[in-house]
C-alpha cells in the first residue's frame, strides 16, 4: 500500500472473558459455551479510505499471513457480497493486541471493519445484520459488534448485555507465548460438561475459566504467570489464554504491580468498559 491511510483511527478493543464454562459439545463440534465479555479500552487501531473499483487493499503489522485469511479482508469482502457495493477500501490496521492472547484482537478487528464500513460505504445495515455477518466469521465477532458487555451462551452468539459489571482498572499480562485455540478445544481432558451457571451466580462471584488446566498443562509458561500474578491480586486466564488478567483497586496499584514484572513477559494497564469504545467512535463518525 503506497502512502498511510489518513484521518482519525476506528478502535477495535481487547475483551475480557470474566469466566469460562464448556457445558456441552454439538453434534457438528463446536462447543457450547457460558462466558462473561467486558471490553477494554486497549486494543488495535485500524484506518479505512473509501476507494472505487470494489478492491480491498490492506497494511497490517502482522507478516506472514496472507491477505485471503487476515480477518479485516475477509470482513470486507464478506460485507460486500452481502450488500453488492462496487466501493473498495484500503485499510491500515496498528497491531497493539498479542496474537494467541484469548483478548479477541482479530475478531474484534473484523467487528471494526464490519461497522466502519457500513458507515463509510453508505450501506445502512444494522446491528443484527452485521452480527450475524460478524458470526459467520467467528464466534466471538458478534459482541465486538454490537459492543456492550454481555452474557454469552451458545458458541458466544447468544447475548444478554450485563451494564451492571463493575468496571474495574486490569493487569493484563501477556506471557510470550501464544496459544492455539482449536487446540486447546480439541483436547481430549477438556472439561465440556460444567453445570450451567445463572447471571445471579456469576454477579455474586461464582464461575472459573475451565480452559486453564489444559491450558497450562500445555503450555507452563500460562501457569507460571498465573501464579506470579495471583501472588499480587486474584488472576484468571482470558478466552484459551495466553493472557491473564487481574482486576485491581484502582490504576496507581495496577501500575504498581506492572512495574514488577518479570522478563520476557510484558503487560498493560486498562479500565474495563462496558460500553465498547467502538460505539464512541461510531457516534462521531463525522469527525
Amino acid at each position: 500500500m503506497s502512502g498511510a491511510v489518513t484521518g482519525r483511527p476506528w478502535p477495535a478493543p481487547a475483551k475480557l472473558n470474566l469466566f469460562l464454562h464448556v457445558t456441552g459439545r454439538r453434534a457438528d463440534g463446536y462447543h457450547e459455551l457460558q462466558t462473561a465479555f467486558q471490553f477494554l479500552d486497549r486494543g488495535d487501531a485500524l484506518w479505512f479510505e473509501v476507494t472505487d473499483g470494489g478492491g480491498i487493499e490492506l497494511e497490517c503489522g502482522l507478516p506472514g499471513i496472507p491477505a485471503d485469511q487476515n480477518l479485516i479482508v475477509r470482513a470486507a469482502r464478506r460485507l460486500a457480497d452481502h450488500t453488492g457495493c462496487s466501493q473498495g477500501a484500503r485499510i491500515q490496521a496498528e497491531k497493539r493486541l498479542p496474537v494467541g492472547g484469548g483478548l479477541g484482537g482479530g475478531s474484534s478487528d473484523a467487528a471494526t471493519t464490519l461497522v466502519a464500513l457500513n458507515v463509510l460505504w453508505g450501506l445502512g445495515l444494522d446491528a443484527d445484520e452485521l452480527a450475524w455477518l460478524g458470526l459467520q466469521l467467528g464466534a466471538d465477532v458478534p459482541v465486538f459488534v454490537r459492543g456492550a458487555a454481555a452474557w454469552a451462551e451458545g458458541v458466544g452468539e447468544k447475548l444478554t448485555p450485563l451494564p451492571e459489571l463493575v468496571e474495574p482498572w486490569y493487569l493484563v499480562v501477556y506471557p510470550a507465548v501464544s496459544v492455539s485455540t482449536a487446540e486447546i478445544f480439541s483436547d481430549p481432558e477438556l472439561t465440556r460438561s460444567t453445570h450451567p451457571l445463572k447471571i445471579p451466580a456469576f454477579l455474586s462471584g461464582a464461575g472459573v475459566n475451565y480452559l486453564e488446566p489444559v491450558v497450562v498443562r500445555r503450555y507452563p509458561e500460562v501457569g507460571k504467570a498465573l501464579n506470579w500474578l495471583s501472588k499480587h491480586q486474584p488472576a484468571r486466564m482470558t478466552g484459551s489464554g495466553a493472557c491473564v488478567f487481574a482486576a485491581c483497586k484502582d490504576r496507581h496499584q495496577a501500575e504498581s504491580i506492572l512495574k514488577q514484572l518479570p522478563v520476557p513477559w510484558t503487560g498493560f494497564v486498562s479500565r474495563g468498559c462496558n460500553r465498547s469504545p467502538l460505539l464512541e467512535r461510531l457516534e462521531q463518525r463525522h469527525i
